[in-house]
């Protein structure tokens, strides 16, 4: 994907012969870079003896001998079966475009773009796309393809069906029905601020929060929730808490939209405890 937005494209070296380029010339290259391009020069990243293996190894394996070895999904580079993901080839090789509508696709197709988004997406990226939208669009949910596995057994099916990351099931909000106006603005409210961190099932069992240290307050955890109450949690989302990476919210939701993600998140994950009654 990041090739797709660099102009000049970086080169294509399986489409470049030996006389094309020099070896000299692209010891230069990966030593100083190229002006003008993306290429950055390695001379104070690796050394020169490496720098030159590298060109060694594009010359021979890319250039020179079109090497299969090189290509990844190989039963030498552990893809024993690799036709089992046959039906998003189209979508990888970029001959149908991803966000092509639903209703233009055969139900083949649909099946193979769902196996693409689900397991081929995470080197192949975006593929092609009729609409480039917007270019850079931040959004709060972000999981690695973490313990990814290509390959099939009796017990495993593959990752298109059983989910190739840990993560991905945590990005699931609750589906609910029936909420009050104040529930419904805490939804919003929470799943576009404090999904984040907390994870939308509000586990806080997604990427993010699991590299957090100390980790988010699991929302669903009757131990961790046994003794919340809407007081605490309003003191807390207000004002922060120190030594974690919750911080004050006050200057960012009123008291109105505070107490709406509390009403969202007693009904959501997990009824608050009631206040103990004053003295």
């Amino acid at each position: 994907m990041a090739a797709s937005y660099l102009t000049p494209r970086p080169r294509d070296f399986i489409a470049t012969e030996l006389d094309d380029i020099s070896y000299e010339a692209m010891i230069n290259a990966v030593t100083h870079g190229r002006p003008d391009t993306a290429m950055l020069g390695f001379v104070n990243t690796i050394s020169r003896e490496d720098i030159a293996l590298v060109v060694d190894f594009v010359r021979r394996e890319f250039m020179q001998n079109k090497d299969r070895n090189t290509a990844y999904h190989t039963v030498e580079n552990g893809w024993p079966n690799h036709q089992q993901y046959a039906l998003a080839f189209p979508f990888a090789l970029e001959e149908i475009a991803l966000d092509t509508p639903s209703e233009q696709l055969s139900s083949q197709q649909r099946i193979g773009r769902r196996i693409f988004m689900q397991s081929c997406v995470t080197c192949h990226d975006r593929a092609r796309v009729n609409d480039e939208g917007v270019i850079w669009d931040p959004r709060p949910v972000s999981y690695p393809r973490n313990q990814y596995s290509h390959r099939q057994t009796e017990t495993t099916p593959p990752d298109s069906i059983s989910s190739a990351t840990p993560y991905a099931r945590h990005e699931q909000a609750p589906v609910l029905v029936n909420l009050t106006a104040q529930e419904k603005e805490g939804e919003a409210l929470f799943q576009e601020n404090c999904a984040f961190c907390h994870a939308p099932d509000g586990t806080g069992k997604n990427w993010i929060g699991s590299f957090l240290e100390p980790h988010p307050r699991d929302l669903t955890d009757p131990v961790n929730m046994q003794t919340m109450t809407a007081e605490r949690l309003r003191q807390v989302i207000r004002d922060g808490l120190p030594d974690t990476t919750m911080s004050a919210w006050k200057g960012v939701l009123d008291a109105g939209q505070i107490d709406a993600v509390i009403a969202y998140i007693n009904r959501a994950f997990h009824p608050l405890a009631k206040a103990a009654p004053a003295d």
